[in-house]
């Protein structure tokens, strides 16, 4: 059931953004209703470049998410200001381990896998003179660091049935799936993390992710 008093959410996402993935599913299993403003990263030299953007957000990055009259940046903040003003369903356990165990999952997709491998850091190795075969090296590289450090998590958690933590979706598998999808994009072998991948698939079974996923989107091409 959608909330009786709807809030002016207004999200500036691109369809291909894992930042903007995870607030798109946040969003949706919170069930509130927003606006998408597509930002395109590579048409005219990238529309998250012009200067009624960068007004917005001064990173000149995606998702920024317009909540009445604030503007607020950089997913897991923003993500994380959904879960406290909208506490239902819940986005993070209810114990303090539990919440810990969550945040290290998403920082370590968030922090340390996906700053290395994001569109910017593959552009520059290409303006480097980096050929493809050497950045498809880097990238599955930074991928199979940390997706072996989550498989391990998860594996371990005696907590992590059917999601990364518990029977319900959390931060963690807001951050999980964009990744996950970026991978099998860019064709990085998954054998390796078959609890990744059953978290991955189950996730996919809900309206909540598959109405995040870049297809789609509005400004999916």
């Amino acid at each position: 059931m959608r909330r009786s008093v709807r809030p002016l959410l207004n999200l500036y996402t691109y369809f291909r953004s894992s930042a903007a993935y995870r607030v798109r599913i946040a969003l949706n299993i919170k069930q509130l209703d927003y606006t998408a403003i597509p930002i395109h990263l590579l048409r005219s030299g990238g529309e998250h470049r012009a200067p009624a953007y960068v007004a917005i957000n001064p990173q000149g990055l995606v998702p920024s998410l317009q909540h009445d009259a604030q503007i607020l940046t950089q997913s897991l903040a923003i993500i994380e200001y959904l879960n406290d003003c909208f506490p239902t369903p819940a986005l993070l356990p209810d114990t303090p381990l539990g919440r810990a165990q969550v945040r290290a999952m998403a920082l370590t997709i968030a922090c340390d896998m996906h700053p290395l491998n994001n569109l910017r850091v593959l552009r520059h190795l290409q303006d480097l003179g980096v050929d493809e075969a050497a950045r498809t090296e880097w990238y599955q590289r930074w991928i199979r660091e940390g997706l072996a450090s989550i498989e391990q998590r998860i594996s371990n958690n005696t907590h992590s049935a059917p999601f990364c933590h518990g029977p319900t979706p959390t931060l963690a598998d807001c951050c999980l799936v964009p990744q996950v999808y970026n991978a099998l994009r860019f064709q990085s072998p998954m054998d390796a993390y078959p609890t990744v991948m059953r978290v991955y698939r189950h996730c996919l079974t809900l309206k909540a992710f598959a109405a995040a996923a870049p297809e789609a989107q509005p400004d999916h091409e």
